[in-house]
């Protein structure tokens, strides 16, 4: 009985029938003969309710429902979630589902409308964007089922509690490892860039794919194997790549439901998937007050999952970044000049003055490339037209802080350290663009 109240539920139309009888029995008050018909209404209503209630709760399992999701989700993507909903009523059905998703999406209105035919399966799917990292839990699969009369509603609960990891792009780490496979890097945004006195050394003979220079052929091979072979090369010395992420209060910054260390995060990941396809050495530092991670630089099969499982952890404590201790590890802990690639953002030009000596000291012994962020929501300010006087003072005040941005990238420059000022979501592309323009140059 117990059960039979927390599923059973009566449809809107119960209560506006139920309504118009009791507007019936006031006027029969006056009209003595339209009671006999209200009672009549009641009667026939209990009746349809009755018959409606015995279809659809004689059956015990007359729906099942099943979640199928991958056991992690990529942060800043589109991930794929399913629901599998049999109906084992011999009838059709109307269901609304309710998948209790997890908190971090704030969906409190998540509802989804089908119609299920007579002993049918249909799959329902949906995606979900996650913006931050960490584990969501999904809790149960809530489907409301009508019967045939529209009267009487039944709610069928199905437990399917299911954590999910969300870590750091590694949708977006693929496609840029298909594209730096077959060369084809351009077709994201990458720019192709000439390379410069570089020395190329022979690997190994391989089957010819599609998107190999056909002028790497080896004829021989091929008249032997009776199948087109190619010479596959690779550069004669690996470099080092080391990503430096700033956990500081300052990358904390929102931009599209994602805070900036989690783009810096993503474009991380990618770049050093693409250096580890190019056969050099990715390695990983992440620092605020202390050094949280250092991850030596390696080009072994398991360094991307490696990465990607230490970014996955990373956290915030909103302190000062100590750009100090970063050097203090840098110059002891990397031995080889290597390319550091540094994730931060500062928002004036003091904020940079005080941590020059610091990157000036780095660059004396590495190739060091500082990434920062525009600020895109001073851009759409000086867009914008402005046509009142607060208008014009605010766009004047924006137009400062962005040419104080375009002042830092020269003195960055002035002190012989390269730098992107790049948007969040163009920030893969430029740092990957600006990777390999400095690969293909002379000896870093």
């Amino acid at each position: 009985m117990k059960e039979l109240v927390r599923t059973f539920y009566l449809n809107k139309i119960v209560y506006y029938i139920a309504g118009v009888a009791s507007v019936i029995f006031v006027a029969s008050y006056f009209f003595p003969l339209l009671f006999r018909a209200g009672i009549l209404i009641l009667i026939l209503l209990g009746l349809l309710v009755l018959l409606d209630a015995l279809l659809i709760f004689i059956k015990k399992d007359g729906v099942f429902a099943k979640r199928h999701l991958s056991d992690r989700f990529s942060i800043g993507d589109e991930n794929n979630v399913s629901v599998q909903i049999q109906n084992n009523y011999n009838f059709n059905i109307r269901a609304a589902v309710i998948d209790e998703l997890p908190a971090q999406f704030q969906e409190r209105n998540w509802k989804r409308k089908i119609i299920l035919t007579g002993l049918s399966a249909y799959t329902l799917e949906y995606k979900l964007r996650p913006v931050t990292r960490g584990e969501y839990v999904f809790h149960d699969i809530n489907i409301y089922v009508q019967g045939p009369l529209r009267i009487v509603i039944r709610r069928f609960i199905f437990e399917q509690k299911q954590t999910v990891k969300v870590y750091p792009s590694f949708i977006q780490m693929r496609r840029y490892q298909l594209l730096a496979v077959s060369n084809k890097l351009q077709e994201a945004g990458v720019e192709r860039i000439r390379k410069l006195g570089h020395s190329m050394e022979f690997e190994q003979i391989k089957e010819y794919v599609r998107g190999d220079d056909y002028r790497t052929i080896n004829w021989k091979a091929t008249g032997r194997k009776a199948e087109l072979m190619v010479n596959n090369y690779t550069d004669e010395r690996s470099q080092q790549i080391y990503c430096l992420i700033n956990k500081g209060r300052v990358m904390k910054m929102p931009f599209d439901g994602m805070s900036l260390l989690d783009y810096a995060i993503n474009a991380s990941l990618v770049l050093s998937n693409v250096a580890l396809v190019r056969q050099d050495k990715a390695g990983l530092i992440t620092f605020e007050k202390n050094i949280d991670s250092f991850l030596l630089a390696d080009k072994k099969p398991a360094q991307t999952n490696t990465i990607l499982e230490t970014l996955y952890n990373q956290q915030t404590d909103f302190l000062e970044a100590d750009f100090e201790k970063l050097y203090s590890v840098v110059r002891n802990r990397i031995t080889n000049r290597s390319l550091l690639v540094l994730f931060t953002n500062f928002e004036s030009p003091e904020s940079l003055q005080r941590e020059m000596p610091a990157l000036r000291r780095i660059a004396k012994y590495h190739l060091l490339l500082v990434v920062f962020f525009e600020n895109t929501g001073l851009k759409k300010i000086t867009d914008h037209q402005a046509d009142t006087l607060e208008g014009i003072y605010i766009r004047t005040i924006a137009e400062k802080f962005a040419y104080e941005k375009r002042l830092m990238v020269k003195e960055l420059y002035k002190n012989g350290i390269p730098c992107i000022l790049t948007t969040p979501e163009n920030l893969t592309v430029n740092t990957i663009n600006k990777y390999l323009e400095l690969k293909n140059k002379l000896s870093i």
